[in-house]
């Protein structure tokens, strides 16, 4: 067994563009890139699922969302399913938690030793009106994305700011020096509602944000699947203006500066408590964040800006300054958790553990996996990806092959170009030797409608849960 302890930080919807030292123009993020230059930065991370509840059972039980049917926000975790968590702690590793989880509940076996004021799905029901997608309602939806936006101290930035200090007080107690130790960090930043305290949207000039690059009001096209979950739920029109567009930019952007400082406490507070030498830390988020493009806000796509995270692991002997150019998954990190402290990987995880490409290895043809069946989706999405190339099959819809290599941004679908056949086929056999896409849609959507009979029927469930973001519990 190691004695070196692990620190594992997940933040909630930080698009992977979003940090400087990936290079983002604007964004200040100074304690995360100084992790970054101690370390490895994995650019090619994928969400097994872009949304909160499925994306955080799969990251807890390792493996994918059709395998374990947590499909939405208001199907969550509940233990049932062996987590990687359970596995540390029967090998004598105290793994204790702060913060946001999105569990079911804090009563529930998921494995941690203490969970510390944690986050879970509100009343332990969750988003309910989110399975209504069978078919998606014809009336529009209207959120609650930007009810509050600009300046401030929201409920999530003080939820945040607990989140630290009890982090902290955590670090500080001496019990904790005497044996390896995993400590899970959750942040809901940078997560909407778009308030931020002043000082950090101070460093965003509103008037200076670029407006996204794709978007409907121009001649930008939008996928016919994008295009019926916009009617359903579309956020960007509840921005009416570009000015407020700008201001939903700037705020996104200053709760990245003001998680990133919350990272710079944590680090100083190991560094304080004595456990600098001996600790790797690890730093993450559940999903992306589409901030305005293609006419889209949050997550629920499989683009990017949403599927795409951030992943940095920095700690002894680990290459400093490291890129990793191959394709990772956030189901890479309970196989990592497992071999990090030497305990046997006891599953065939989807996953592999990341400590081989630490040292340098990578695998540029080496294939993720990301798939989505929820709220505001009209059928299943899945896409395969590797560090080149993206495929994307929609149930009932056509899909889209893009080449990363020259064309990042993802404007250019090359599914019906001839002289890309081969490279479809192969990426089209990748999905099915993952799943039967079809048939996933279809048992999602049974498992959905039985959730939905259970709370009384369509009408009842489109009215259950919150109709934003999950209350902070302090």
């Amino acid at each position: 067994m190691t004695d070196q302890n692990l620190l594992f930080i997940i933040s909630d919807e930080h698009q992977a563009r979003a940090l400087s030292s990936a290079g983002h123009p604007i964004v200040q993020t100074p304690h995360i890139d100084g992790l970054a230059s101690r370390g490895v930065r994995f650019e090619n991370c994928y969400t097994s699922c872009p949304i909160c509840v499925p994306a955080r059972a799969s990251l807890a039980t390792g493996q994918y969302t059709h395998s374990i049917g947590y499909w939405d926000n208001a199907m969550a975790y509940d233990g049932k399913l062996r987590s990687w968590a359970h596995i540390l702690a029967e090998n004598g590793i105290r793994v204790d938690s702060v913060g946001k989880l999105h569990f079911r509940n804090d009563t529930d076996p998921t494995g941690f030793n203490e969970q510390i004021i944690p986050m879970h799905i509100m009343d332990g029901i969750g988003a309910v009106w989110g399975a209504v997608r069978d078919p998606l309602p014809e009336t529009p939806r209207k959120t609650e994305m930007f009810m509050q936006i600009g300046a401030g101290l929201s409920k999530y930035n003080e939820y945040d700011l607990a989140v630290t200090q009890n982090s902290i007080n955590w670090l500080s107690e001496s019990e904790r020096k005497d044996a390896p130790w995993m400590l899970y960090a959750g942040y809901v930043a940078p997560h909407f509602p778009l308030v931020v305290p002043e000082e950090f949207l101070n460093m965003y000039d509103p008037a200076d944000m670029p407006l996204p690059k794709l978007h409907p009001k121009t001649d930008y096209q939008c996928h016919p699947w994008l295009a019926r979950m916009n009617e359903y739920t579309h956020y960007d029109g509840e921005l009416i203006s570009d000015d407020n567009r700008r201001l939903a930019i700037a705020c996104y952007y200053g709760l990245c500066s003001f998680l990133d400082h919350q990272i710079g406490r944590l680090l100083e507070a190991i560094d304080i408590a004595g456990f600098g030498g001996n600790t790797t830390i690890i730093y993450t988020s559940d999903h992306g964040e589409m901030l305005g493009m293609r006419g889209r806000w949050g997550k629920s796509v499989l683009y990017r800006e949403s599927t795409e995270i951030p992943l940095i692991i920095a700690g002894n002997g680990i290459q400093k300054g490291g890129v990793h150019r191959g394709a990772t998954s956030l189901l890479d990190l309970p196989p990592t958790f497992l071999e990090f402290f030497g305990v046997d990987i006891p599953y065939d995880w989807p996953g592999i553990s990341l400590q081989q490409t630490l040292t340098g290895n990578e695998d540029l043809d080496r294939m993720v996996f990301s798939e989505y069946h929820a709220a505001s989706s009209p059928s299943g999405a899945f896409m395969v990806a590797n560090a080149r190339w993206k495929y994307h099959y929609y149930c009932g819809y056509p899909p889209e092959l893009f080449d990363l290599l020259n064309d990042p941004d993802e404007v250019v679908n090359l599914a019906d170009d001839p002289d890309h056949a081969a490279i479809l086929t192969k990426m089209h056999q990748k999905l099915l030797d993952i799943c039967d896409p079809d048939e996933v849609d279809r048992q999602a959507k049974a498992d959905q409608a039985f959730l939905i009979e259970r709370h009384g029927g369509r009408q009842k469930a489109l009215g259950k849960g919150p109709p934003g973001a999950t209350p902070a519990p302090v």
